[in-house]
C-alpha cells in the first residue's frame, strides 16, 4: 500500500512544534521567519523553520487539513502517475515540492525586508499551496469548493480566482493599502506558481494537457 507518510509526517511535525512555540514566544521568535535576522545575523534556518510554526490554533488546523486533503491526492495517487508507479522519485518529489516551496513562498519577502527590523511571518502556507496548485495542474477539473459558495468549482477556475485574488491583495499590502489582516498574501502567491511550474518541469506535457482540459470543460 502506498501510504500518505510524508503528508503525515509533515503534519505531526508541524502540529507539534507549532503549539510548543505558541507557548513559548522566545522560541517562537528564534525560528520565526525574519529576515533582518537572516541578512545581518546569518540565520539562513529561518527560511525553513518558519514554516513550521503557527500564529494560532485556527491557522494551524486550517493549514494541516487544506495539506491533508490534497498532500494525501499527490502523495498517494497523482504523482505515482506521473513518475510511472515508481514511488521512490515520487515521494523525493514530493519532499522538494514542498521544502523548496517553502523557500520560494518567502524569497521577495526577505529582500524587500532584509533591513526592517519590525517584520516577521510564519506558517505553512506557501507550501501548502504549492501542494494544492500541483494537484490542480495534474487534475485541473476536479472540484474544490471555496467558502460561502455551496457547489464545486473546477479546480482550474478556482486556482485563477485564487492566484487574482492573492496578487491584488499582495499588491495592496506592498502599497501600504491592505487590509490589516496580516496574512502573507505574497508568500500565498510564489508558493502556489512554484508548486505549479515544477510540477510542470517533470512533465511539460501536463501544461499542454491543462489549457486542453480548460477549453473541453468550458
Amino acid at each position: 500500500m502506498n501510504y500518505p507518510i510524508i503528508t503525515i509526517a509533515i503534519i505531526l511535525l508541524t502540529t507539534g512544534f507549532s503549539l510548543y512555540c505558541m507557548n513559548n514566544p522566545a522560541l517562537k521568535f528564534k525560528y520565526i521567519f525574519h529576515p533582518y535576522s537572516i541578512y545581518h545575523y546569518k540565520q539562513h534556518y529561518r527560511f525553513l523553520s518558519h514554516a513550521f510554526i503557527h500564529a494560532d490554533y485556527m491557522h494551524l488546523l486550517f493549514n494541516m487539513y487544506a495539506l491533508w486533503m490534497f498532500g494525501d491526492i499527490l502523495e498517494r495517487a497523482a504523482l505515482p502517475v506521473l513518475f510511472e508507479g515508481n514511488l521512490v522519485k515520487a515521494k523525493l518529489f514530493y519532499l522538494l515540492l514542498y521544502t523548496g516551496a517553502i523557500y520560494a513562498a518567502s524569497i521577495t519577502e526577505y529582500f524587500r525586508y532584509r533591513r526592517v527590523e519590525s517584520y516577521t511571518s510564519l506558517g505553512a502556507s506557501g507550501a501548502v499551496n504549492a501542494v494544492i496548485f500541483s494537484s490542480i495542474l495534474m487534475i485541473p477539473l476536479g472540484g474544490i469548493r471555496m467558502f460561502l459558495i455551496p457547489f464545486d468549482m473546477p479546480a482550474w477556475a478556482f486556482g485563477i480566482i485564487f492566484l487574482g485574488i492573492s496578487y491584488y491583495l499582495a499588491k495592496r499590502q506592498r502599497e501600504g493599502r491592505g487590509l490589516g489582516d496580516n496574512v502573507g498574501h505574497e508568500a500565498h502567491f510564489w508558493g502556489a506558481i512554484f508548486g505549479f511550474v515544477l510540477t510542470g518541469l517533470m512533465k511539460p506535457e501536463l501544461f499542454v494537457e491543462f489549457f486542453r482540459s480548460i477549453f473541453h470543460w468550458s
